[in-house]
């Protein structure tokens, strides 16, 4: 199985290549998807319940017709997981029943998602954007890619004194907007 990092950028390649009208590509994204699908939900359903390729089929279904809502700033496989768990309430929903596990057994049904991960990387964008692009790119370079000032200068074409300043108040400006701990702000 394709940890989901691995899965994520052959996936929204495919759905990007599909919204923009190549079929082959939409096709054998769905394909790929249906295969991640059936191990999500043969995880969560037991193995070989009946009902994993009904919900497979469904939430590609529903992938297929709301592609259109797909955001592509967006990780595919976060929006399409979000579908895929809202198939799975609705089965419970409509059977009835709370699944239950023996507790011994719980670690079987998680996953190493990266769902939390994504939602914090595209939370720190959407804090970034607020910033003028220069400070934003070099708080990124420096704090989030852990490049050096000397290496960020040189990526940006700016000298290291204008890069200090920049990540210095963008810092500032983030934590008076975000807010934050103080004795950050004079750093």
């Amino acid at each position: 199985m394709a940890p989901l990092g691995d899965l994520e950028p052959r996936l929204k390649d495919l759905m990007l290549a599909g919204l923009a009208g190549d079929n082959a590509a939409h096709t054998k994204l769905l394909r790929e998807l249906a295969a991640a699908l059936r191990r999500y939900y043969a995880r969560r359903l037991g193995g070989g319940a009946a009902d994993v390729e009904d919900l497979v089929q469904d939430t590609l279904i529903a992938v297929h017709t709301r592609r259109g809502t797909y955001q592509s700033d967006m990780p595919f496989t976060a929006w399409a997981y979000a579908i895929a768990h809202y198939k799975l309430v609705d089965l419970y929903r409509r059977q009835g029943r709370r699944p239950t596990v023996p507790l011994e057994s719980a670690g079987a049904l998680f996953a190493p998602d990266d769902h939390e991960a994504w939602t914090a990387a595209g939370d720190l964008d959407h804090v970034l954007a607020t910033l003028e692009p220069k400070a934003a790119a070099v708080i990124r370079h420096t704090h989030i890619e852990g490049l050096s000032t000397k290496e960020t200068a040189a990526l940006t074409g700016q000298s290291e004194s204008a890069v200090k300043v920049g990540v210095h108040r963008g810092l500032k400006k983030l934590i008076a907007r975000f807010g934050g701990r103080s004795d950050h702000a004079d750093r």
